[in-house]
C-alpha cells in the first residue's frame, strides 16, 4: 500500500507539471515566424479570432503542439517501461536502437513505397511499429540467455549496436535516393517534429488511447519487474512472458511518436529518472509524473528551438541532444 504522503507529493508533483505545460503550451502558441497576441488566444481558441489567427493557431501551431505532447508522453513512458523491464537505468528507445529500426521502416517505406497521399499518415506508423518490432526481436533474441533468461547489460550494449548498425543502414539509403526525399528524412534523423498536420494526429491518438491505458494498468506488474529475477519468480510472476509483454507496449510507444516526431532520443531516459527522483521508484506513482515531464521536455526544447534560429529553428531532437548527452554521460559516471 502507498504510504500517503507519497500520494500527496505525487499531486503536487503532477499539478506543478501541469501548470508548467499550460505555460510552456501558451508561450508556444503565441511565439513563433508569425505571432498571436497572448490576450488573443482564447479567443481565437472559441472561434472569435481574426481569419489569421485562427488559421495560424488551427492550421500551424495546435496540430504540431498536439503532436509534440503525445510523443513526449509516448517516449517517456516507453523509456520508464524499458528501465523497468531491464532493470538498466540507461535503457532508453533511442539509446538502445528501437527508434533507428522504425527509422529505417520509415525510410524504406517513404523512399519505395508507392502510397496514396490520403493514406500515408495513417499507414507511416505501422511502417515505423513493424520496423521497431523486428529490430526489438533481434536485440532480444542476442540478449537472451537460456540458463539465466535475459541480460540486461547485453541488451543495452546490443541495443547500442544494432543503432550503429542501423544508423549505416540509414545513411546507405539516403546516399541512393533524390534530393527532395533526402531532405525528409535528413530532418527525420535530426528529430524535426514534422508531422504537424491533424491526419498524422488521428493517426497517432488511437495507439495512445490503446497503450497508455494498457501501461498504467500494469504498473503493478512493472514493480515486481524492477525486482531480482528469484523474488520476481517467487512472487508468481510469469517472468519472460511479462518482459516480452511490457517490451511489445513499449516499442509500440516510442514506434508511434518517433513516425511523426523524428528521431528523438534521451527523452525516455530523462524523464523517468527526473519523475523517480521528484516521487519515488514505485510505479504508479512516477509513470504519471513521466508522462507529463516527457511531454513538457520535448514542447520545451521544440518552443526553444524553433525561435532560436529564423525560418526553421533548431530541431526538438538537436535541442533534446544537447541536455540529454551530459545527463547519459551523467549517468555512465555514477553507474
Amino acid at each position: 500500500m502507498m504510504h500517503l504522503s507519497a500520494i500527496r507529493k505525487q499531486r503536487v508533483t503532477i499539478v506543478v507539471l501541469c501548470l508548467l505545460l499550460i505555460g510552456t503550451i501558451i508561450i508556444s502558441i503565441s511565439t513563433g515566424y508569425a505571432n498571436i497576441n497572448y490576450n488573443r488566444i482564447l479567443p481565437t481558441l472559441l472561434g472569435n479570432g481574426e481569419f489569421k489567427e485562427s488559421f495560424i493557431l488551427y492550421s500551424i501551431r495546435l496540430p504540431r503542439l498536439i503532436i509534440t505532447l503525445l510523443s513526449g508522453m509516448a517516449l517517456a513512458l516507453s523509456g520508464a517501461i524499458l528501465q523497468s523491464i531491464t532493470r538498466n537505468d540507461l535503457a532508453d528507445p533511442g539509446i538502445i536502437g528501437i527508434n533507428s529500426g522504425a527509422g529505417v521502416a520509415v525510410a524504406i517505406f517513404f523512399l519505395f513505397v508507392p502510397i496514396d497521399a490520403g493514406n500515408f499518415s495513417f499507414l507511416l506508423p505501422i511502417a515505423a511499429i513493424t520496423g521497431a518490432f523486428l529490430t526489438a526481436a533481434c536485440i532480444y533474441i542476442f540478449s537472451y540467455d537460456r540458463i539465466s533468461g535475459l541480460q540486461p547489460t547485453r541488451l543495452v550494449i546490443t541495443g547500442v549496436g544494432f543503432s550503429l548498425a542501423l544508423s549505416g543502414l540509414m545513411i546507405v539509403l539516403i546516399s541512393s535516393s533524390d534530393r527532395e526525399k533526402v531532405d525528409f528524412i535528413a530532418k527525420w534523423l535530426a528529430g524535426n517534429i514534422w508531422g504537424t498536420d491533424w491526419p498524422f494526429i488521428w493517426a497517432l491518438l488511437p495507439w495512445l488511447i490503446v497503450l497508455v491505458p494498457l501501461a498504467l494498468y500494469r504498473a503493478n506488474k512493472l514493480n515486481i519487474l524492477q525486482l531480482n529475477e528469484s523474488t520476481a519468480i517467487g512472487l508468481g510472476l510469469p517472468l519472460e512472458r511479462e518482459r516480452v509483454m511490457m517490451l511489445i507496449i513499449a516499442v509500440a510507444l516510442a514506434a508511434s511518436a518517433v513516425s511523426v516526431s523524428g528521431g528523438i532520443a534521451f527523452i525516455g531516459l530523462m524523464a523517468p529518472h527526473i519523475a523517480k527522483a521528484l516521487v519515488g521508484p514505485r510505479a504508479q506513482l512516477f509513470l504519471p509524473v513521466a508522462i507529463l515531464l516527457g511531454s513538457w521536455l520535448l514542447l520545451l526544447a521544440d518552443t526553444v528551438g524553433g525561435n532560436l534560429v529564423d525560418p526553421d529553428g533548431i530541431p526538438a531532437g538537436v535541442m533534446v541532444a544537447l541536455i540529454g548527452s551530459p545527463y547519459f554521460i551523467y549517468l555512465l559516471m555514477k553507474k
